[in-house]
């Protein structure tokens, strides 16, 4: 009776100081104040989402030895919570058991072998932090993990113990294999059984009790709380900013209770592995953002009563954090409980334009967009200068009806290093008989980087701006040569209600071949190549194989680096990035990914499908003075084509388009 009532006080006060240390936490997710997140429906979906990251560890195992070690953990703490269900269920209700389910056969097996699988996962996951000691562990909590293995060890290692005295006392031992080695030990050392199963089952307790007291305050939460921020995951196109929280005096967010709940819930979510941080191109290219500690610096300064009511941007987040964001998402994508880092990103960038906290690049580029509708301070009037030249007359889409719209962007209008592929896209449509043209000086910037800048307010006028030249326009579909206008009007212009028919020029052309209106000839000898994919083609809107497939038309066998498709390496321009200046940047990390390339020993040529991306990549081969070694094209400037009816020659070569 005393035993029953001791063990009935400790469960119950373990369950009072976890309640009190968790207070804290969860008091900001219920703040009324807060707005909602509108995370309802498709359930199916969301369900999927859970199972797919939780139950096959999908993005866990694209690091095989981190997600196979999370596997064993996993697996062996879902068999052996029967064995903590047993603990308390017989300690705590008299006659409680689990034999009508086979407690004493297959379930005691499974504990017996996922206890030795388990005791297995936490030495390679020890191993690997504080022997491999992997980059992406740098800024994490390591004591915090080291502890939970010792509580862990603690927990499989006296409920083994317990098993084995069990079976010393003649509990059956046919279905424990591994306890039964462990009574046979005992019995080796003179240790008898009953003194030995008590001691081993308080130790039981105490390890599990504390565990989960200490859980709450560890990262190790996630075990609770990583399901739910899955299941409540944003199902929106990637490529949606969040729009602004209406009636909002400021747009963007000034404390923590202009966060919503879920945004919150992800910052409690945070397992630190730092598979964000390994892939984010301003960390990499040392640059003051991880987004791994941005998550962490907001979430320890969320449950400070201090913190919680201060604005965020100086007191927790410096202004140089949020502005070296290149927003090419690879954090998100990497992310295994789906915390949506950019959002919060956004959000704090529009407090920061609201405030005039920006840098002279940014404010110039701001003040371009503004007076001129590009980044550059072009005259409108010169936005269809690259069109001079070409052999043939490009319809003004303002005037006669098209079949395609071309919305070429400002890259491809205005940089002269992109404005040679952009010569070459409006050829290969015209040797195809596409009807196209475009809105000449009608087009403005899309807007694209704009929002993610912050600027929400001129995002909307160059938005209105295009919405309403496209509306006074007669065309079918879209095509642009540029992923960013791609994305935002596949995904932003939805902010206004439109919608639109849009490719990008790769899957356009892709569609012109295989309809017949195009025929590639492979270039003879043509090599090995590599492609770069663009983080607005590629993991925001989900086209990896068009430009693959024409690679291949063009005769070049393609040799992807290691981080490509949905893990490919950013060039740095994204979210307004190349509008501001390289200050205390040591590595551009469109020259890492030239040296990436490099490595490929084998490659020559370096493929892009974004007028942004050439002009990043280029500009990096002559800085690392690699020119020699390896080139940078445009898929564009590699198709030779003619039209399938016409005898006519080909389009000029790479050769002939960079003589």
């Amino acid at each position: 009776m005393i035993t029953l009532l001791v063990l009935w006080g400790v469960t119950l006060l373990a369950v009072a100081l976890t309640a009190w240390r968790a207070g804290p936490l969860i008091r900001p997710l219920l703040d009324p104040s807060s707005p909602q997140a509108g995370r309802q429906g498709s359930a199916g979906k969301r369900w999927v989402g859970v199972f797919e990251a939780v139950g096959l560890h999908k993005k866990l195992l694209r690091k095989p030895l981190s997600g196979v070690l999370h596997a064993m953990i996993f697996a062996s703490f879902l068999v052996l919570s029967t064995a903590i269900i047993q603990a308390f269920g017989t300690g705590l209700f008299p006659g409680f058991s689990l034999d009508f389910i086979g407690g004493d056969t297959w379930i005691a097996l499974l504990q017996d072998v996922f206890a030795v699988i388990m005791l297995c996962g936490v030495a390679l996951a020890a191993w690997h932090r504080h022997v491999l000691r992997p980059k992406r562990f740098e800024g994490s909590n390591n004591r915090d993990a080291t502890l939970i293995y010792v509580l862990i060890l603690a927990i499989v290692s006296s409920m083994l113990g317990e098993a084995g005295f069990a079976v010393m006392g003649g509990a059956p031992d046919e279905w424990r294999p591994v306890s039964s080695m462990i009574a046979r030990g005992f019995l080796a050392f003179g240790l008898s059984e009953e003194p030995g199963k008590a001691i081993f089952y308080w130790l039981h307790i105490a390890a599990i009790l504390g565990f989960l007291i200490y859980i709450p305050r560890s990262k190790h939460r996630h075990m609770f709380l990583a399901a739910p921020n899955i299941y409540f995951r944003s199902l929106l196109p990637r490529g949606r900013s969040p729009s602004p929280v209406e009636g909002r005096d400021v747009p963007g967010v000034q404390i923590f209770a202009d966060f919503d709940w879920k945004q919150k819930l992800d910052l409690l979510s945070c397992t630190e592995c730092g598979r964000c941080q390994d892939a984010c191109p301003a960390y990499a290219a040392g640059l003051p953002l991880s987004p791994k500690t941005l998550i962490t610096d907001l979430r320890d300064a969320m449950s400070d009563s201090a913190c919680v009511h201060e604005p965020i941007i100086g007191n927790i987040i410096a202004p140089e954090t949020l502005w070296a964001c290149t927003t090419c998402s690879a954090c998100m994508e990497a992310c295994p409980v789906e915390i949506e880092h950019l959002p919060k990103i956004i959000d704090l960038r529009r407090t920061l334009v609201e405030d005039g906290t920006v840098s002279d690049g940014l404010q110039d580029a701001f003040t371009n967009l503004t007076n001129k509708g590009n980044s550059m301070g072009q005259p409108p009037r010169q936005r269809a200068r690259w069109t001079k030249g070409l052999p043939f007359k490009i319809k003004d889409a303002r005037k006669e009806s098209v079949d395609v719209l071309w919305f070429v962007g400002d890259y491809a209008s205005f940089d002269p290093r992109a404005q040679e592929t952009t010569r070459r896209v409006a050829q290969l449509l015209h040797t195809a008989g596409v009807d196209f043209g475009i809105l000449y000086e009608a087009e403005q910037n899309s807007g694209n980087d704009v929002r993610r800048a912050g600027e929400e307010g001129l995002f909307d006028i160059l938005a209105q701006s295009n919405i309403d030249a496209l509306a006074a326009a007669d065309f079918n579909s879209i095509v642009t040569t540029d992923p960013h206008s791609l994305n935002a009007l596949r995904n932003e212009y939805g902010h206004f209600g439109s919608s639109y028919d849009i490719q990008h020029y790769t899957t356009f052309l892709v569609g012109l071949l295989e309809a017949g209106k195009l025929k590639a000839a492979p270039l003879p000898n043509a090599g090995k190549a590599t492609y770069h994919d663009p983080c607005y083609l590629g993991r925001y809107n989900g086209e990896f194989d068009a430009p693959r497939r024409l690679i291949a038309e063009a005769g070049f066998q393609l040799h992807d680096m290691p981080r490509c498709r949905e893990n490919s390496f950013c060039c740095g321009a994204g979210g307004g990035r190349i509008w501001q200046d390289d200050d205390g940047v040591t590595e551009r990390p469109s020259e890492n990914r030239i040296r990436e390339a490099l490595t490929l020993g084998d490659v020559s040529t370096f493929v892009t499908s974004c007028p942004k991306d050439k002009v990043m990549y280029s500009a990096a081969v002559d800085a690392l003075n690699v020119s020699d070694r390896i080139a940078v094209y445009d898929i564009a400037d590699l198709l030779e084509v003619t039209a399938p009816d016409t005898q006519d020659s080909p389009l000029t070569t790479r050769a002939d388009a960079t003589a």
